[in-house]
């Protein structure tokens, strides 16, 4: 065969480590030899002796899915070959996570991960209802965790001096140390005359850094399962 598709460009090469690299800008490749953690309905190809199988979220889990329509819906990788996992053409990064790090993400945002790595659904402190992405997967441990985005993030640091305010439709997550809390932007006499568009948003204040999507979330399809 000859032509651009089959250049070196998209040709895909083995492996030559175990774990997760980016294959591309939108999609992730994992080298497995025991098991790993994805996204349920995430995988696209594999190849070697895999199997796949759903993972329970436990009865908290399944609680706050029910409350708020999110959570983050996994699947079990075990055995050994590669995989290769994306969703809906959407961008990928790969966040190395090390012993004392904490980073909390939306799990609309989350692709795979190293089962060395913990991870508990969480409310999000200061949030309330109204402040939407109430539940959020906060990460731990020593790892690798693969993340999807609607184009390139901009990472923004947040210090003493500088809080940062997000939209709740727009955040990815943020590093440990940030306290968050809902700010009203809006008054009362905008509101009546129709508003802005942009009443509140997340306030993260203290010394980290918040990853934001450059645009606000679109309406989550239904996982079939």
């Amino acid at each position: 065969m000859k032509g651009d598709l089959f250049s070196s460009e998209y040709m895909v090469q083995p492996a030559s480590t175990v774990g997760m690299s980016v294959q591309n800008a939108k999609s992730i490749r994992y080298a497995v030899n025991g098991e790993m953690l994805a996204r349920q309905g995430a995988m696209i190809a594999y190849r070697g002796n895999l199997q796949f199988e759903r993972k329970g979220q436990g009865v908290g889990g399944m609680l706050k899915r029910a409350v708020t329509g999110e959570g983050l819906a996994l699947m079990v990788v075990r055995g050994q070959g590669e995989a290769w996992f994306a969703q809906e053409a959407q961008n990928c990064f790969i966040v190395d996570i090390d012993p004392g790090d904490v980073f909390t993400v939306n799990g609309r945002n989350v692709l795979c991960f190293d089962a060395s790595l913990s991870y508990e659904i969480k409310t999000v402190k200061g949030a309330g209802i109204s402040g939407g992405g109430l539940f959020n997967s906060v990460f731990t441990g020593q790892g690798r965790l693969g993340l999807v985005c609607e184009g390139n993030p901009l990472v923004i640091p947040v210090s003493p001096q500088y809080p940062v305010y997000v939209d709740t439709d727009a955040i990815v997550g943020w590093t440990a140390n940030l306290q968050t809390s809902l700010h009203r932007s809006q008054s009362i006499g905008s509101m009546i005359r129709g508003g802005s568009g942009e009443a509140v948003q997340l306030m993260l204040q203290g010394e980290g850094y918040v990853v934001v999507r450059p645009s606000e979330a679109t309406p989550q399809k239904p996982q079939q399962h």
